[in-house]
């Protein structure tokens, strides 16, 4: 992840951090689901390969808004959680974003009736 040196505003900072077409939908779906599996994410987001998912995962992972938990023991258990502090005031902001979606969807198929 690329993150700029220089800012006009805050704002950039977190764009910076969860830009991209998949991360906001992930944190969207560990919070929803609490701790999550990356087989139960993978099963989520339609259309977002394994790759695509740890890559997005580590990088939120760095940014502090998710957290990783690994058990011990076989077959190997991990579990995605957000982070109590900023994972969970992001998802705040997310969940603003997401009943905007739900509005201009339930205005739109009205629209179209």
């Amino acid at each position: 992840m690329k993150v700029r040196e220089e800012f006009t505003c805050p704002l950039e900072l977190v764009h910076d951090m969860i830009k991209g077409k998949w991360k906001p939908v992930i944190l969207w779906q560990i919070h929803y689901h609490g701790k999550v599996s990356l087989s139960q994410l993978e099963r989520e987001i339609k259309g977002l390969s394994q790759k695509m998912l740890l890559q997005h995962l580590k990088e939120l992972q760095c940014s502090g808004f998710v957290q990783k938990k690994q058990y011990d023991g076989y077959p190997l258990r991990v579990e995605y959680s957000l982070t109590p502090d900023k994972g969970t005031k992001l998802v705040e902001a997310l969940a603003i974003m997401q009943r905007l979606g739900q509005e201009y969807l339930d205005n739109t198929v009205d629209s179209q009736q």
